[in-house]
Parts: structure tokens; C-alpha cells; sequence
């Protein structure tokens, strides 16, 4: 714990190693007793059904349906069904419900500013000043410009992307770790010499996604937007990464059934293939941490990397989950209390210590979280490495996050980057196609 306090003194999180855990009974009690500014009378609260769509990297949802028990327990007649769903689901089906109106009352999101069309301003519910100075920073990811002032979610996580290695298949293989400054060129040929002498299916397997990738451009020099702000996603550090994607699934380092077997814009984890074994490298993120804790155990040591580095920097991409609310809900009101119940310091406190996640929080960033000491050496040092990467993502990762555009430029990314891969047009032909997607996206 005290590495992990060390590292969350890096960006504000303090040091809370001498406090017990914050979920215990006292503050059961303390969550059970607090009262919600936007609050209405229970006569007004009876029977109301509401539906929270979620999906989880590993255990958010249930904690969330542990804490919901409690707020329903205190808010009789409101009962909050959680609907369980993969995160495929979230992507591509949701956008769907909503826009036909079909949508849930409530979901766990991830495309923060592209389905803002759809959110409800809870701003009239809660107290603007709490949510205004502990979430500022990330209130405007959920906004539709700049001028939008609303209040749509609460950050379930800040996140952060990078890779994870098998350390037990480095040692085995004699491949000594690239250290802290090494490049993605450095990375990929120490894991070619572990998968060549261990005879491993895969050297690397990045995410089917166009933000594991953003990360790793933007560190060659990808800018993504011009001058003026505009989306410009095509430039030398964006082709360079491009390429060096390209290279290593036809050199035989990045395994063909990730990113040129899923059609379209789809999304493909890596996990699966990392934890079985099947690869040296995972280029994922932050959000991991809980899940391989919790199902690589003892099968064999795994750790989070620094960032490796291009040629103007070491950047990954920022990011996050929130929990929104939905305009075409019956019950604003109901739902404006639950967001705000589960943004409210001790109830989000608990929630990012039991799911392991970096605090959106400002103030619990500042006060500090408490793991715990069963969380095991592994999460430990990855949450340490993750905080040390946040302090190195460049601009225009930043910049990108923050765009309500982003979606369009990640999925044009993945689409034609794919095809290019399994050789069905050339990169020239790539790199068109993400400019002329992405500027059909933004008219």
C-alpha cells in the first residue's frame, strides 16, 4: 500500500494507509443516511420502476446493484432493475433504443459526448455547486459544446490505456523487461523474442478499438484535430502508427482474429487470449485491473507497463464510464435522485475502492482512496503505474476525449485500419477512407 499511496500522491489521491476501509458498518450507516438535494416526498416516489442498463469490465455491477439496494431500502416505492449487458451491447444497440425511443431510464456509457442528444440535465434536481466543483473536470466530456452548461452523468471511472505483460513468460524466456523511456518498436520486438522462444500464439494483442490506438499515435505525433479545433486525423504520426499496426500482424506478433476478422466498426477485447496464455502483451487499460486480479489469480504474474513511448512522447488515452440519465425517462425527478445519491462523496467513495477504479472525484482524489490490503501486489503496482502514465498524455489525447466526435474518428479508425490489415486495400486507400468517414461525421 505504500507504493500505491506514493503513486496516488501523483495526482492528488493522498495517503489513507492508516483509516480502515470506508465500507465498513460505520459508513454503511453514513451512506444509508444521506439525503438527496433533489429529493421528493416518498408519496411522490411510490411505484416507480426504473431500468439501469450496465455493463461491467468486472464487478461494477454488482456493486452497483449492492449500493442500489441501499437507496431503495431509503426510498420507499422506487425500485431499480439492473439489466446486465456486454459492452457490444452498449455500443451498438443502445444508440439504437434510444433513437426510437426505446431506450432504459438510466445506462452505463462510455461514448460520453456522442449520445448527449439523448441525456437528461439533471441540473435542476441537485446542488449544481457540489457536482460543479468535485466532477468539473469531466462534466464537459458529457456536454454537447462548449456553451452547454447541463449536468448529464456521474463518472463511474477515470481510466487511462496501456499495456500489461505476462512477466512469468518474460522470465521463462531469459527476455529482459524493456524499462521505463522504451518505444513501442522496443516493446514489440522484446515480446517477438518471448513468443519466438516459447513458441506463445501471440506477441501482442491490442483491443479492436480506435482509442487503444489513439494512445499510441498520438505518442508518434498524431494530432487529430488542426488548428482550429476542426478534426484532422490523417497526418504523419497517425500513418506512422498505422503502419507499424499493419507490420506487426504480418510479421506474426499481433494475432489475425482481433482486428482483421471482426467486421465493420466492431469492438474486440484481447482478455481472453492474455489471460490464457495465448499472448505475451495486452494493450488495454486502467479498467482491467479488478478482473485480472480476480481471474488470473496464481495461474501467473502479470503487470502493468509505463507507457511506451513514440517519437514525441509516452502518451496513453484518457477516458471513462458514466452513468446517465435519459430525457425520454417518466420519472426525471427519481432518476436525478439516484445520480445524485451515487455521485455523493461516501457512496462514490466506496464504489471506486471496491471496483478498483481512479476517482473522478476531485475531493476523494485529494483525500485518497483505500484499496485495501487484499487486493494483491499485482493491482497494486498497476494502479501505481496507471496514475504515473495519467501525468504523461499529451494535448491532443486530452483534446480528443473531450470531442463529441471522437466515436466517429475511433470507429473509422478501426473499420478501414482492419481492412488495410487483412489486405483488402492498401493504406493509401486506409487513410482516405477514415478522412472522407470522418468528414461525412462531422457535417
Amino acid at each position: 500500500m505504500r507504493e500505491l499511496n506514493e503513486a496516488a500522491t501523483l495526482m492528488g489521491l493522498g495517503d489513507r494507509s492508516g483509516e480502515e476501509m470506508s465500507f465498513q458498518p460505520a459508513m454503511r450507516a453514513a451512506i444509508g443516511a444521506i439525503t438527496v438535494a433533489s429529493a421528493v416526498s416518498l408519496a411522490n416516489a411510490q411505484d416507480v420502476e426504473l431500468r439501469y442498463l450496465c455493463y461491467g469490465d468486472a464487478n461494477e455491477c454488482d456493486v452497483s446493484r449492492d449500493l442500489l439496494d441501499r437507496f431503495e431500502a431509503d426510498h420507499g416505492g422506487i425500485r431499480i432493475t439492473i439489466d446486465e449487458v456486454d459492452y457490444p451491447h452498449i455500443l451498438n444497440q443502445l444508440p439504437a433504443d434510444l433513437e426510437t425511443g426505446n431506450g432504459p431510464d438510466l445506462a452505463r456509457v462510455t461514448n460520453l459526448g456522442g449520445l448527449n442528444e439523448y441525456y437528461l440535465d439533471i441540473s435542476p434536481h441537485v446542488d449544481r455547486d457540489y457536482w460543479e466543483e468535485n466532477y468539473g473536470s469531466s462534466l464537459g466530456w458529457l456536454r454537447s459544446d462548449a456553451e452547454d452548461r447541463g449536468i448529464y452523468g456521474w463518472l463511474t471511472q477515470l481510466t487511462v490505456t496501456g499495456p500489461y505483460v505476462n512477466k512469468t513468460m518474460f522470465d521463462e524466456a531469459g527476455v529482459p523487461l524493456p524499462g521505463d523511456g522504451a518505444s513501442w518498436q522496443d516493446w514489440a520486438d522484446a515480446a517477438r523474442r518471448v513468443q519466438d522462444t516459447l513458441g506463445v500464439y501471440a506477441a501482442m494483442v491490442m483491443d479492436r478499438s480506435g482509442h487503444r490506438f489513439a494512445g499510441a499515435a498520438i505518442s508518434m505525433g498524431a494530432a487529430y484535430f488542426d488548428d482550429s479545433g476542426k478534426p484532422a486525423v490523417v497526418d504523419d504520426g497517425f500513418r506512422a502508427m498505422t503502419e507499424a499496426l499493419i507490420g506487426w500482424h504480418s510479421e506474426g506478433l499481433m494475432p489475425d482474429d482481433v482486428w482483421p476478422s471482426t467486421p465493420g466498426r466492431g469492438w474486440k477485447n484481447g482478455a481472453d487470449m492474455f489471460m490464457d496464455g495465448d499472448a505475451v502483451l495486452h494493450v488495454s487499460g486502467s479498467w482491467m485491473i479488478q478482473r485480472y486480479a480476480a481471474e488470473i489469480g496464481e495461474n501467473f504474474e502479470w503487470m502493468a507497463i509505463p507507457q511506451p513511448c513514440g517519437t514525441v512522447g509516452c502518451s496513453g488515452m484518457p477516458g471513462g464510464a458514466a452513468m446517465v440519465g435519459f430525457a425520454s425517462t417518466d420519472y426525471p425527478e427519481q432518476v436525478a435522485m439516484i445520480l445524485d445519491y451515487m455521485a455523493s462523496e461516501p457512496v462514490a467513495r466506496e464504489y471506486y475502492e471496491r471496483t478498483l477504479q481512479i476517482p473522478a472525484h476531485s475531493g476523494l482524489a485529494e483525500d485518497g482512496l483505500d484499496y485495501g490490503e487484499d487486493i494483491g501486489m499485482a493491482a497494486s503496482d498497476a494502479l501505481k503505474v496507471f496514475t504515473e502514465n495519467f501525468t504523461d498524455i499529451l494535448p491532443p489525447a486530452h483534446a480528443l476525449q473531450s470531442s463529441p466526435m471522437n466515436f466517429a474518428i475511433y470507429d473509422a479508425s478501426v473499420a478501414h485500419i482492419s481492412a488495410a490489415i487483412a489486405g483488402d486495400i492498401t493504406l493509401d486507400e486506409a487513410l482516405a477512407n477514415i478522412e472522407q468517414d470522418v468528414a461525412e461525421a462531422s457535417n
